[in-house]
């Protein structure tokens, strides 16, 4: 049976990626192999980290219905480089999801909060289901690719400044002095170049993903991206696509709630489990 394990992963671009496997439900059934568990592979939000509390406790509940793989981005936590705020953030992912798949998974589903649901949608639209399609050249090694996305609380469209904290969001990322409060105050070093290119918007990436079975999860009462971002998320996904509007649900991991949870890990059995 598996147990626990913690490894550094390499990203495609030579990052370190500090990683977690929880072989969740999958241990306590002795008949059954991993690869007869689905193993979710979880995305924070910025400014997360795998140790970060609201992040055990989403891998907790998770653990339920599955194995789970969570990571810190780079930039984040133990994990090296520096954040570009879901633009390289997507090679992470596709490392992590790599690495479900050498443990056995041959099911995996990926969960995205916030920065993390718009580089699930992007890493979905780019990396063949269950497979290896890479982004612009930089490769992939088999294996990358996913069976299901979640995406939660995920923006629609980048250089969002609607609101309050969005702006806020912003300077933190374009100012010298944001990025030493980000270093110092929330543990991230963020990367100091614009994106060149810019990378896919999730609402672009979203008609890519069919026929991978998708989920949009979004709160009426998120003070970052207000309900026009998941309804053109929903829009772009057509029929491929599932919209739920959680009712005095504010923004990503911190304001997911147990059941919320449990009916995310529900829905990834019913579709890649």
């Amino acid at each position: 049976m598996r147990t626990p394990s913690r490894t550094f992963l390499r990203a495609s671009d030579g990052v370190t990626i500090d990683a977690v496997y929880d072989p969740g439900a999958a241990v306590y059934d002795a008949s059954r192999t991993p690869g007869d568990h689905p193993v979710f592979v979880v995305a924070h939000g910025f400014t997360g980290a795998v140790d970060r509390p609201h992040v055990r406790r989403v891998a907790r509940a998770f653990a339920r219905y599955g194995a789970v793989v969570t990571f810190s981005f780079r930039g984040h936590g133990a994990s090296g480089g520096r954040s570009t705020v879901g633009d390289r953030e997507v090679l992470d992912l596709a490392a992590a999801v790599r690495w479900a798949r050498e443990l056995g998974h041959a099911r995996v589903a990926t969960v995205g909060f916030s920065m993390g649901g718009s580089v699930a949608l992007r890493h979905a639209a780019l990396y063949e289901r269950g497979g290896a399609d890479g982004e612009g050249g930089e490769g992939g090694e088999g294996g990358e690719g996913t069976d299901a996305v979640v995406s939660v609380s995920a923006p629609a469209r980048w250089y969002y400044r609607g609101t309050a904290p969005m702006r806020r969001l912003h300077w933190l990322v374009t100012r010298p002095e944001g990025r030493v409060v980000g270093r110092y105050g929330f543990r991230t070093r963020i990367h100091h170049r614009d994106w060149n290119p810019v990378p896919l918007s999730p609402v672009e990436a979203v008609p890519r993903i069919a026929p991978t079975p998708l989920l949009i999860v979004h709160g009426d009462a998120d003070g970052y991206f207000p309900l026009d971002h998941p309804r053109m998320l929903a829009a772009a996904a057509g029929d491929q696509g599932e919209l739920w509007l959680e009712p005095g649900m504010g923004h990503a991991e911190n304001a997911a709630s147990d059941d919320l949870l449990g009916r995310i890990g529900e829905w990834v059995v019913g579709r890649a489990g």
